[in-house]
């Protein structure tokens, strides 16, 4: 694999990765802040747990199902523009929650969320591989997702401050918190319009010179894929996407089984309300998890195994699941919370590796976001399933015992995707 110059890598990492980052910070949090106000906004809305689950999972639904489509637009009009659109619709749609005053309605605009921000990290992923040789690519990768931790370290403080603002001007805490943050995202989006280029050869920020050389090495880069996987239908319908979808649905199952419910699960460890105590002490698993996406991802690209280090990722974020609720203690408690989210988020930069490696073209921009629509079926599922396990065993911790259960089997599944691949691998030499 070639490498870019240490200078020209540094150059289109610092004029994209940072925006990319705070791009991901405002979806990360636009669409689970829903988890911190879920306290005050079911005492407030009189909704069940039953439906809290229902209406924090549909998000997904609307998300899983313009995916694709969102996808194959985003690679035929440009990021530009198209990030522009993903952001804005989505912030307006997060602002409009403060509105969710019934069951219905919050079960629409979560519905509508997913339905605006549609596409945008696959988008992301596919406009990365616009950007970053195969060599760069995990660390370029493990770098944008310190949007999830990094949403949570500054946002659980911001979120549970905004929850205390209670009474101020006639609005409830919770809808401070999503007209406040819903807002910022449109900000953002405005911004993304006027800062991204499309592709190299729109950056004036790049040298004649410097375009050819990003340009060769991404186009060779191209052509050794082949011509396997150029065909979006047929890229859908390979054993490998479906593997690899399999996989990241099992993994998004456990970062919502758990994200939606964290703030909750840390107010019960402290014994105390959600507020600006409790979003601190939030942000501290996703501190843990940021430094692991930070080392993770760059260690499997230096060592050569990223299987074998994101099956072992997997099963760290599995024993710290299922640790989180077997401990009363709240230092260790929170201790197995940031094994949990270590886990489950620098895995998962080391895990678009193996699709961004192998697909080109179409199919790269139809397999991505199809590998995510179904990763978005496990967002659904699993606070669904979280909260049914919990009322048939009538135990408040077998719900998170039964997602570290589906992480393990994720683990085991990363173990078979080099078999998996290896056709894909080998066709352009058999070519």
């Amino acid at each position: 694999m070639k490498k870019l110059p240490a200078p020209l890598l540094a150059r289109i990492s610092w004029r994209l990765l940072p925006f990319l980052l705070l791009m991901y910070i405002m979806a990360f949090l636009d669409r689970a802040n829903v988890g911190f106000a879920k306290v005050a906004f079911q005492a407030d809305t009189g909704i069940s747990d039953a439906a809290f689950a229902f209406g924090a999972g549909v998000f997904f639904a609307g998300y899983a199902l313009l995916e694709v489509p969102s996808n194959l637009i985003m690679h035929r009009v440009g990021a530009r523009m198209w990030m522009c659109r993903i952001m804005v619709t989505w912030g307006l749609v997060s602002a409009a929650m403060m509105f969710a005053h019934d069951q219905t309605t919050f079960y629409v605009l979560r519905f509508l969320l997913g339905v605006a921000e549609a596409g945008f990290f696959p988008g992301v992923i596919l406009y990365l591989t616009y950007w970053f040789p195969a060599a760069h690519r995990a660390q370029a990768m493990g770098f944008f997702y310190f949007g999830a931790p990094l949403a949570f370290i500054f946002g659980s403080p911001l979120s549970g401050l905004l929850l205390e603002l209670d009474g101020m001007g006639g609005w409830h805490g919770w809808q401070w918190l999503f007209a406040v943050e819903g807002l910022m995202a449109v900000a953002v989006g405005i911004w993304a319009y006027f800062h991204l280029d499309n592709r190299p050869a729109d950056a004036t920020w790049l040298s004649r010179e410097d375009k050819a050389l990003l340009q060769d090495i991404l186009d060779s880069e191209e052509r050794a894929k082949g011509g396997h996987g150029h065909s979006l239908l047929a890229a859908l319908c390979q054993p490998r996407v479906l593997y690899l979808a399999l996989i990241y649905l099992l993994i998004q199952a456990s970062v919502y089984g758990v994200v939606f419910y964290l703030p909750s699960q840390v107010a019960g460890l402290l014994g105390t309300k959600v507020g600006l105590l409790v979003g601190v002490v939030s942000a501290i698993p996703w501190l843990c998890a940021l430094l692991a996406a930070w080392w993770i991802p760059g260690h499997a690209e230096r060592t050569g195994q990223p299987r074998g280090i994101a099956s072992l990722t997997l099963v760290m974020a599995a024993v710290g699941m299922a640790a989180s609720v077997s401990f009363s203690s709240p230092l260790l408690g929170v201790a197995a919370l940031c094994l949990a989210a270590a886990g489950f988020i620098a895995v998962q930069p080391v895990f678009w590796t193996f699709p961004a490696n192998t697909l080109a073209g179409a199919a790269a921009a139809g397999g991505i976001a199809f590998i995510n629509s179904l990763g978005a079926v496990g967002g659904f599922i699993a606070p669904i399933v979280k909260n049914w396990a919990e009322g048939f065993f009538h135990s408040p911790a077998v719900g998170l015992y039964l997602l570290a259960g589906t992480t393990l089997l994720a683990a085991a599944l990363v173990l078979g995707v080099r078999a998996r691949l290896a056709p894909a691998l080998a066709a352009p030499s058999a070519a």
